[in-house]
């Protein structure tokens, strides 16, 4: 019984060991590095992001190497792999997403601009912040009447985080058109990946996207915020545990987005994680308002 005990003590300790799963992330067709790739364990709350060189590492259980893995990067196939692949191999090579470039006029515009879901930092009263795996976090802006519309300006706010001491960190902009289907995020429209700063000193960050020329589809539109598990956005959060009181050490990314309450219905949040879309919602104590991201939208109407 005993030599049972200790064989299974070390059997049990074996498969806890972690190890160093790194490598590096490349386009398939050029040979060149995809930077700020996501990479997330399915089924687990762990994940990681390639750098400006397309590398990653990450420390996971041994055990972690049996698991799918989900690989995702603006302009690429989602991918999900067995991670031992890329554990042996050491690399993993995307393939470039085929899409039609819509024909782009220039045209002056005359239209009048409206603000969509406006934002002031005085109304920001929660935020939004990241730990284990890569997510997304996608505002649905409506578009009442279909009406023929441009992406103008938008605008992200932040809030404070004493923890994170970095000057800035580093986030990516996204923005989808609706499943029609499911009301959920669908494609791409900004095709650039477009990487953004947040500034402790600053309250919000914004980004003209006229040149773009995006339309805005007559089923609305989504803007989403990417966060990106790189080092330049580490950092740690130390909380005593609710149940044990013991102290907890936990791993962060910034920046952390600002949130607000926002009594327009319409105004849908979702969240993209570990390879698919799920609903986020959470009430004012009134039950009478939603928790949004404090993202505005400026868009022009033809």
């Amino acid at each position: 019984m005993r030599i049972f005990l200790f064989f299974f003590l070390l059997v049990s300790q074996l498969s806890a060991q972690e190890v160093l799963f790194e490598g590096h992330i490349y386009d398939k067709k050029t040979k060149e590095p995809i930077p700020y790739a996501n990479l997330s364990f399915l089924n687990t709350l762990k994940g990681t992001s390639t750098d400006e060189d397309g590398h990653f590492y990450l420390d996971v259980p041994s055990s972690f190497l049996e698991k799918q893995l989900h690989i995702s990067s603006l302009g690429f196939n989602d991918t999900i792999v067995v991670a031992k692949t890329i554990y042996t191999a050491k690399k993993f090579e995307m393939v470039e997403e085929p899409f039609e470039l819509d024909e782009v006029v220039v045209t002056q515009n005359l239209g009048n601009s409206e603000v969509m879901n406006p934002v002031s930092s005085y109304n920001i009263t929660s935020g939004f912040s990241s730990s284990s795996t890569p997510w997304v976090l996608a505002l649905y802006f409506p578009n009442i009447g279909a009406q023929k519309k441009k992406v103008g300006k938008v605008t992200i706010f932040f809030q404070k985080n004493k923890n994170f001491k970095r000057q800035t960190s580093k986030f990516r902009l996204r923005i989808y058109d609706v499943d029609v289907k499911t009301k959920k995020p669908n494609k791409d429209i900004l095709r650039k990946s477009v990487v953004l700063e947040s500034d402790v000193d600053k309250d919000f960050v914004s980004i003209d996207l006229s040149a773009f020329n995006m339309k805005v589809p007559e089923s609305g539109i989504y803007i989403g915020v990417e966060w990106l598990f790189v080092p330049y956005n580490w950092y740690t959060n130390t909380f005593k545990h609710q149940l044990t009181n013991k102290k907890v050490v936990e791993d962060r990314f910034a920046p952390t987005f600002g949130g607000i309450y926002n009594k327009n219905q319409n105004f849908k949040v979702m969240v993209y994680g570990m390879g698919e879309w799920t609903d986020f919602q959470v009430k004012s104590k009134d039950y009478s308002k939603n928790l949004v991201p404090a993202i505005s939208l400026k868009v022009t109407k033809e």
